[in-house]
C-alpha cells in the first residue's frame, strides 16, 4: 500500500450504490428503505523507545441496509459492492423484516424534517503523511517526553495516526447526502520512576486537519510531566470534599447528562432523568449548547443518522433542562418530535466560566483534583455513581500531593445540581466540550 492513499470510490458511485440500492428495495416491495454506504482508510505508526513497533494500513467498506415491511424492520449489510451482492443484502434485510414483530414506532423520519441542502462544515483535511513523516513525528513526541525529566524511565510508546472516510446516506423519501472527513492523533505514554515508585501517564491531541494539531513536541512533554507529577501518590482520609474534575474528564460528565438525557433510557424508564424536562437540573449559570454546524468540528454534522437535519438549540439554559436527544424512533416511542440526534450528540459545548485551573483550585481551597478515572460504576437508573479515581490533594488552593487507589462517589443527579464552577481551561477533543468542573460535594474512600 502506498504511504499517501486516497478513496477507491468516487463521491458519485456511492450515490450510484445507494440509488441502485433503494431502486432494488421498492421492486421487491418494501415499503421503505434507507441505505449508509460508506469507505474509509488510513494508517498508524507506533514507537516505543525510539524502536518501530508497528505500522498498521486500513482500508474499509460497507454498505447497511434497513428495509421497512409495513412496521416491521429488518437489517443486513455487505462489504461486496457487486450489483449481486446488493441484492441479496436488500433479500436478506427484507426477509428479516417480514420475520420480525410489528413495531408501531418503526419507520423513517417524516419527509419534512430530512435535510435539504448541506453546509459544508470543512471536516475533510488529508494529511500526505509518509510511513517516514509519521515515525520521525512520533519519535520526535517520544523524546520530548524523555527529555522533560531525567525521572521518565520507560515508554509504552508514541503513536501517529490519520484516517480518512466519506459516506453517502440515502432513503426513500427522496433524501441522500453525504461529506468526506477526516481526522488525526498524536499521541505519547510514559512512565516515571523506577521499581515500585512508578507511574503512568498521557496526552494526546486530535483535529479534523492536521495544522491544528499540537506540536508533537508539547504532547510528549506533557505527557512526561503528568507521569513525573504522580510519583509519591498516597491515599487520603475516607470523608466528604469538593471535588475537581479536570477539562478532559469534566467532558465524561456531559457525556453522562446526554445517555441520561437520551430517548433509548428514556422510553426505558432506565434514566434519572424522566420527566425533568422543564426543570432545574443544574445551577443558573450553567448552560450548556449544542453546535451541529462548526466548522472542522470533531462532532459536528450536517444531518444525523436518520437523514434529519441538524441545528443549533440549547440543551440546558440558566439550569434548566431544555431538551432530550432522541432518534425518530425514540421520539415516537415518546410521543415527542426528533432532536435530530439519531447517532448520538454533536459539539455538546458547555459555557466556560471565567476562571482557569489554577483559579478554580483557589476557589476549591482544600479538597482533591481528578485527573484520571478507572471503571464504569455509573448506574443510570438511581444515578449512583462510583468510580476509581487518581489525582492531586489539594490545600490551600494548592496541589498537596498527589493521590491515588482511592473511588469518588455521589449520585449524578445532586453532583449536576452541586456544580459550583466551570472552567475555561477547555481542551477540545471531542464531540463534548467543558472545561474543568469543580462540585461542590462528594464521597472520597481512602484509607
Amino acid at each position: 500500500m502506498p504511504d499517501v492513499a486516497s478513496f477507491s470510490y468516487p463521491f458519485a458511485t456511492l450515490q450510484q450504490l445507494a440509488e441502485d440500492v433503494l431502486k432494488h428495495a421498492r421492486e421487491k416491495g418494501a415499503t421503505a428503505c434507507e441505505v449508509d454506504v460508506s469507505e474509509g482508510f488510513g494508517q498508524s505508526v507506533g514507537v516505543r523507545c525510539d524502536e518501530v513497533e508497528t505500522i498498521e494500513f486500513n482500508r474499509d467498506k460497507g454498505i447497511g441496509i434497513t428495509i421497512y415491511a409495513g412496521q416491521r424492520k429488518g437489517y443486513a449489510s455487505t462489504s461486496d459492492f457487486s450489483p449481486q451482492a446488493l441484492r441479496e443484502t436488500v433479500e436478506a434485510a427484507l426477509d428479516i423484516a417480514r420475520f420480525t414483530a410489528v413495531d408501531d414506532c418503526a419507520g423513517l423520519a417524516d419527509a419534512a424534517l430530512m435535510a435539504g441542502t448541506c453546509p459544508d462544515l470543512d471536516l475533510y483535511h488529508p494529511w500526505a503523511l509518509t510511513v517516514e513523516d509519521a515515525i520521525a513525528t512520533a519519535r520526535r513526541c517520544e523524546q520530548a517526553a524523555f527529555d522533560a525529566s531525567p525521572l521518565v524511565s520507560n515508554s509504552e510508546g508514541a503513536s501517529v495516526s490519520t484516517q480518512q472516510a466519506h459516506f453517502v446516506s440515502a432513503n426513500s423519501l427522496g433524501f441522500m447526502g453525504g461529506y468526506p472527513t477526516s481526522r488525526h492523533y498524536i499521541s505519547c505514554s510514559v512512565i516515571a520512576g523506577e521499581q515500585e515508585a512508578m507511574q503512568r501517564d498521557d496526552w494526546y491531541t486530535t483535529r479534523r486537519c492536521a495544522d491544528e494539531l499540537d506540536d508533537a513536541a508539547s504532547v510528549g512533554r506533557i505527557a512526561a510531566e503528568r507521569a513525573v507529577a504522580r510519583l509519591g501518590g498516597r491515599k487520603v482520609r475516607t470523608g466528604d470534599c469538593p471535588v475537581l474534575f479536570e477539562a478532559p474528564l469534566a467532558a465524561g460528565l456531559l457525556g453522562s447528562l446526554v445517555h441520561a438525557a437520551s430517548g433509548g433510557a428514556l422510553y426505558r424508564k432506565s434514566s434519572f432523568l424522566l420527566e425533568q424536562l422543564g426543570k432545574r437540573v443544574m445551577p443558573d449559570f450553567v448552560n450548556i449548547s449544542e453546535r451541529p454546524h462548526i466548522r472542522r468540528g470533531l462532532g459536528s454534522a450536517a444531518f444525523d443518522s436518520d437523514g434529519v437535519a441538524t441545528r443549533d438549540r440549547e440543551v440546558v439554559a440558566g439550569g434548566i433542562l431544555q431538551g432530550y436527544f432522541l432518534s425518530a424512533y425514540t421520539a415516537r416511542k415518546l410521543g415527542m418530535q426528533t432532536t435530530g440526534n439519531a447517532g448520538g450528540s454533536h459539539n455538546l459545548i458547555i459555557e466556560p466560566g471565567t476562571l482557569d485551573r489554577a483559579g478554580l483550585l483557589a476557589h476549591m481551597g482544600r479538597g482533591l483534583l481528578v485527573t484520571e478515572l478507572l471503571g464504569q460504576g455509573i448506574n443510570y437508573v438511581t444515578g449512583d455513581y462510583s468510580r476509581g479515581a487518581a489525582g492531586f490533594w489539594i490545600e490551600d488552593g494548592r496541589i498537596a500531593y498527589p493521590v491515588e487507589e482511592i473511588t469518588i462517589a455521589g449520585n449524578l443527579r445532586a453532583m449536576l445540581a452541586g456544580i459550583v464552577a466551570v472552567g475555561n481551561d477547555v481542551h477540545v477533543r471531542g464531540s463534548k466540550q467543558s472545561g474543568s468542573i469543580l462540585v461542590e460535594r462528594m464521597t472520597v474512600a481512602g484509607e
